[in-house]
């Protein structure tokens, strides 16, 4: 992430302050109803060469190959071919570039498929895709840490998963809450999985850390972790794991 009190100087002296979660702290972003709602206006003069689809696109790819920290606004003009100050019409700031970021990547997200009727396991399929694009995209979980307004590929993936809870007794604010709480527990077993992959490159540590709690199992202090170390193992690959936990979730939902 990019540290607090690092970002993009413009050439006018402003600086778009970027926080350790990728959002900006010194500027509030473009108004919603304007970013989403008003069309892209062209521009006076020649015709430029690119547009906010290809500026969108292009901080995406940053972000996926380098991580957040490599989205800058100068980055992104050497990407386009633009001047800095030419990509300010199109993204005021880093907070509104991510705010399209997030919502082309939502882009990716299946939308129209009608639901089944079985609530919970639409809901777990929503939650299995939400964890495919975050993996295709690690920086989106951070991305999502702050508030972001609802684009257009965002609104189309909430009102699925609304229409799959239709069959739930939960009133319109705690569906809402489901669909957020499930996108929150998405996003941080993904940071979760990408952090232990990342780890499980040192085999040396990971055979340190088995042969330390072999030990601490021994010691006669701690019978419940010793317990559960006895435990038949389970698959543990990445999906298996996350299919369980989000088994736990889902299924203890209540709908009243």
């Amino acid at each position: 992430m990019v540290h607090a009190g690092e970002g993009d100087a413009c050439d006018d002296g402003r600086t778009n302050t970027v926080t350790r979660d990728g959002g900006g702290s010194a500027t509030p972003g473009t108004d919603p109803r304007q970013l989403w709602l008003t069309p892209e206006q062209p521009r006076r003069g020649r015709r430029p060469g690119f547009s906010r689809e290809a500026i969108t696109a292009a901080a995406v790819a940053l972000a996926d190959a380098e991580g957040l920290e490599a989205v800058t606004m100068r980055r992104v003009a050497a990407q386009v071919g633009a001047g800095v100050m030419s990509l300010y019409s199109y993204a005021s700031d880093k907070e509104t570039l991510l705010e399209l970021m997030v919502d082309h990547v939502s882009g990716e997200l299946p939308a129209s498929d009608p639901p089944t009727g079985d609530w919970r396991a639409d809901l777990k399929t929503i939650a299995h895709r939400q964890r495919d694009l975050m993996l295709r995209h690690p920086w989106l979980p951070a991305a999502l840490s702050t508030r972001r307004s609802l684009g257009p590929h965002t609104l189309a993936f909430l009102e699925h998963a609304l229409a799959a809870l239709r069959p739930t007794a939960l009133d319109g604010a705690a569906k809402l809450e489901v669909f957020a709480q499930l996108t929150a527990f998405v996003a941080g077993h993904v940071t979760y999985e990408i952090t232990q992959a990342a780890a499980a490159g040192s085999p040396d540590r990971a055979a340190a850390e088995a042969r330390y709690l072999a030990a601490v199992a021994a010691d006669g202090r701690h019978p419940e972790l010793a317990e559960a170390l006895a435990a038949p193992a389970r698959t543990v690959t990445p999906e298996a794991t996350f299919t369980r936990f989000l088994n736990r979730l889902v299924d203890g939902l209540a709908t009243d």
